[in-house]
């Protein structure tokens, strides 16, 4: 359920953003994950660096997911070196983008706010979140994760939603063990505006919680004594340490495809996923992280 009551004091200084507003992706604030792993949720497409995929237009981030037979690396580049087969390749029937301030940008606590509109139809999936920038606490998800937004499967026929259409947003953490002893926590709303036009999906991240919000109003929210990781016995783990940015759209996956009408639509491509602009505040006269200080090297 949404609510109007503000999340936290309204004292915010912007560290980072990007408003869109170049002819091209900015490759010192951005790179690009290229793989057809799937996400490890037997997504349906290959992240490509291509501006097929991603570009620039009318001052907006445009991710297109497009339907189209594609091959490229089986796995993502962290986990080439230790596979057997670092070479291997995998086709898939779609193409898309997956782009990540990692080894740019990194912030522990502050506000995130993404001004999107979201793309529609069965099995689609735009995601905005964040991991952290090193697994101190031990391999995903004992290290963390952050998901500002998620939605699957918007505008198809939903028997439970106000208006007949899928509606719902999800904001959620992963946190605990490794794989598979891992666990989540989030909340799951109905928010018929964002079938239409562009909205903003935030979180506010302090050290004792995390509150999501949609245009300014709180649909989620969960305190500090809601997460753990058997990495650390510190108040606030994994939650306290520099997290990345985001940006996807994936065409399918485990969450999608079990949801809604079932599977993937072929109908409608491409599906595009556009983004306004990127903002990052935080509070006091320092940030409490700023860039990563470290080269940015080259996107994918």
């Amino acid at each position: 359920m949404l609510s109007a009551a503000p999340a936290l004091a309204d004292d915010w200084r912007m560290v980072w953003s990007d408003e869109f507003d170049q002819p091209a992706i900015d490759p010192a604030k951005w790179g690009f994950d290229v793989d057809c792993w799937g996400g490890g949720n037997d997504e349906r497409q290959c992240y490509t660096a291509r501006p097929a995929n991603a570009a620039i237009a009318d001052g907006k981030l445009v991710i297109t997911a497009r339907r189209q037979r594609y091959t490229g690396p089986a796995l993502p580049e962290a986990q080439r070196k230790a596979a057997s087969d670092p070479r291997g390749q995998a086709t898939r029937e779609f193409t898309s983008a997956r782009l990540t301030t990692r080894g740019k940008a990194a912030w522990r606590y502050g506000k995130v706010e993404v001004r999107a509109q979201l793309p529609q139809g069965q099995g689609t999936w735009p995601a905005i979140w964040m991991l952290p920038e090193k697994d101190t606490y031990g391999p995903w998800a004992a290290s963390g994760e952050i998901d500002i937004l998620e939605a699957v499967n918007l505008g198809v026929p939903c028997k439970t939603c106000k208006g007949g259409r899928e509606d719902t947003i999800l904001g959620t953490l992963h946190f605990g063990a490794k794989w598979p002893a891992n666990v989540h926590s989030g909340d799951e709303v109905h928010a018929p505006e964002v079938l239409d036009g562009f909205h903003t999906y935030a979180i506010e991240w302090a050290p004792d919680r995390i509150v999501w919000l949609l245009d300014g109003r709180v649909f989620a929210e969960r305190r500090s004594k809601d997460w753990w990781s058997t990495g650390s016995k510190t108040p606030g783990a994994p939650f306290d340490q520099e997290f990345h940015l985001i940006l996807n759209l994936a065409i399918g996956g485990k969450l999608a495809e079990t949801r809604g009408l079932g599977g993937v639509s072929r109908k409608d491509f491409p599906k595009r996923f556009a983004i306004d602009w990127v903002r990052v505040w935080q509070k006091g006269a320092k940030p409490v992280t700023a860039a990563v200080d470290r080269p940015t090297g080259k996107g994918e």
